[in-house]
């Protein structure tokens, strides 16, 4: 379909580590574990404290990308592999074209869905239904939609913001501005 795909889910993973490696390292060795307690993954406070990471680095970050597009989802995906590195497993589906990262940590017999998306016209509704399809794959109750406000002129008073939707089923659904 003229796009290029990985070959297996291993490559697939390798990729996306191997570009948000050097981002992952640099990173200090005390988020290792943090919200991880051996029966669960604290995901909302790991996603206030990268939306604390993300305020405070996201120029940088934006300026030395070479995947600039990109580069708000490989940073936190960067950010949860050092966090959960060894005690956990991230699942990590690319849908190209589809204006999505779909990502998954799997951790004491739990998962934990996050849908990554780039602020844009119905960006929030698109991700709600796209989060809700995935918190099903996984059976889920419970997920995380990141929305990357890269506005240059918006304040970050205004993209850092944090909701939580009841959906029908009783799915809860935060949603996460960056």
């Amino acid at each position: 379909a003229g796009r290029l795909r990985p070959a297996n889910p291993i490559y697939r993973d390798v990729m996306v580590r191997a570009l948000g490696y050097r981002t992952q390292v640099a990173l200090p060795e005390s988020l290792a574990g943090r919200w991880m307690d051996g029966k669960r993954l604290d995901m909302t406070a790991l996603l206030k404290a990268f939306q604390q990471f993300w305020r405070e680095n996201a120029d940088s970050y934006h300026k030395k990308s070479e995947y600039i597009e990109a580069a708000p989802h490989l940073v936190l995906q960067a950010f949860l592999q050092r966090v959960v590195n060894g005690g956990a497993y991230i699942t990590r589906e690319m849908a190209v074209g589809r204006g999505r990262v779909d990502v998954c940590v799997q951790y004491a017999g739990k998962s934990y869905p996050l849908e990554l998306k780039l602020a844009g016209r119905g960006a929030r509704q698109r991700g709600l239904e796209q989060t809700a399809e995935y918190m099903d794959a996984f059976g889920a109750k419970e997920g995380w939609l990141v929305i990357f406000d890269r506005g240059p002129k918006k304040p970050w008073s205004k993209k850092i913001t944090w909701s939580t939707e009841k959906l029908a089923g009783g799915k809860t659904i935060h949603v996460v501005g960056c």
